[in-house]
């Protein structure tokens, strides 16, 4: 094996509960109940609906379960469903430096897989931190240049999804090689679907959690792959890399956890508009939105690639506008789901803010990005005009939510797959995942 690859196989196969740091486990927690959020809030969605018909349909032995609908199909299934409904509303978490939703990708392989696995929650936090490594080491080696047309979460996802359901399945570092392998192989997710607002990128979640799971299953029962994968001559970062780097690889292995850099996302859309919106409510404080001339709004370039909508037509193209989220941040002082509807989109009031809001990418917030996500906002009224930039957005483990903020937002998103008054006690399981027993104390729950 090629020393990247058997360096992250071996971390990947030798994830050990018990060696991990408080903090971590708890992050660990913290993010499972987040991730579990948003999947239940994202079954209710037409997207959502669509997924659990297709994992009817695909069927299969019942050993995992399609979240929001209690139906138990084949662990491939599963994991692709859940997946996909992870990643409609934009609020699963994200690791900056990566630009990946780790948790949309990892979390519905390792659910999925410890179904059929069984055993205490501790292999589940074990699962989570080698995905989440995979993810964030992967997305850093592949750089910006791989982000401009392939969607990290859907290429990079894969790997980390085929770590957790590896290190479920008690692979060796031989065989977890072979899944990452097979897993870079399968990798693949284009930003095209933004031309026009396309369900893509909701199946990128999905695809990677599946095929995460199936390169983990077949490594098991012998399947080779390359382990040459990452850093070969015809691998995976040479094909979609222009300026590849190896060393975010292996670079401190083991002596720190990508889990702890992960944000939660407070407001539902891009979080290429979050510090924008951050900076625009800062402002809503200091100015009377009806005497609003126009706004500037300065962001980093692949901000404006990515969220750079000036006039979106549906709700979801507006969450990836930051005209449109910087507009609704100040007239409504929210940026929640309830803000991307259609009849928010109509508005003639939003409209006619969001008309005022000129986005531009600045070469001073370039330089930042992406170890930081800053935007300067500047509100401009009749003879006055205030700024305010924010580089770490609500949710950065530099700016984190707190718990109350964290439940307040599960019991808002799982009360649409689950009855208000069981939310609290669903959240405090998933929030503590190695108390469980087995995957069945939280499932019957749900």
């Amino acid at each position: 094996m090629a020393d990247e690859t058997r360096r992250l196989a071996e971390f990947a196969s030798s994830v050990s509960y018990r060696s991990l740091p408080e903090e971590v486990v708890d992050r660990v927690g913290l993010l499972f109940a987040d991730w579990l959020a948003s999947a239940l809030g994202g079954a209710a969605e037409a997207p959502g609906r669509i997924a659990a018909r297709v994992a009817r349909r695909l069927g299969g032995h019942p050993e995992s379960t399609v979240l929001g609908y209690g139906e138990r199909v084949s662990c491939f299934a599963a994991a692709l469903a859940n997946g996909i409904m992870s990643h409609i509303l934009e609020l699963d978490d994200v690791h900056k430096k990566s630009v990946t939703h780790p948790g949309a990708a990892v979390f519905p392989a390792a659910l999925a897989v410890w179904e059929v696995v069984g055993g205490g929650g501790e292999r589940l936090v074990e699962a989570a931190v080698a995905g989440y490594e995979l993810v964030a080491r992967v997305g850093e080696a592949a750089g910006r240049s791989h982000y401009e047309i392939w969607h990290t979460t859907a290429t990079a996802g894969t790997f980390g999804a085929a770590a957790a359901a590896g290190r479920l399945l008690d692979l060796s570092p031989e065989e977890m090689a072979w899944a990452l392998g097979s897993a870079g192989t399968s990798a693949s997710g284009l930003w095209e679907f933004l031309e026009q607002g396309a369900m893509s990128k909701h199946l990128h979640a999905g695809k990677a959690a599946a095929l995460g799971v199936l390169s983990a299953m077949l490594a098991e029962e012998g399947f080779t792959g390359s382990t040459t994968i990452l850093e070969g001559r015809r691998g995976f970062l040479r094909a979609t890399s222009r300026q590849p780097s190896l060393k975010p690889l292996v670079e401190g292995l083991g002596e720190g956890y990508k889990v702890m850099e992960v944000s939660i996302k407070p407001y539902a859309s891009c979080r290429h508009t979050h510090s924008a919106i951050d900076a625009a409510l800062k402002l809503r404080e200091e100015v009377d939105v009806r005497e609003i001339a126009e706004v500037k709004v300065e962001v980093y370039s692949d901000a404006l690639k990515i969220a750079g909508n000036p006039s979106p037509k549906t709700p979801y193209e507006a969450k990836f506008s930051v005209s449109y989220c910087v507009a609704a941040a100040l007239l409504y002082g929210r940026a929640g789901i309830h803000e991307f509807t259609a009849e928010k989109l109509r508005s003639r009031e939003l409209r006619s803010l969001m008309r005022k809001v000129k986005a531009e990418a600045s070469s001073e917030l370039d330089r930042m990005y992406p170890e930081k996500w800053p935007a300067r906002v500047t509100v401009y009224t009749e003879g006055s005009s205030c700024s305010a930039q924010v580089d770490y957005p609500l949710g950065d483990p530099e700016n984190p939510v707190s718990r109350q903020q964290l439940e307040r937002k599960f019991r808002e998103l799982a009360s649409r797959a689950l009855p208000l008054e069981r939310a609290p006690k669903v959240f405090e399981l998933a929030s503590k995942p190695w108390l469980l027993k087995s995957p069945r104390d939280l499932m019957d729950m749900l």
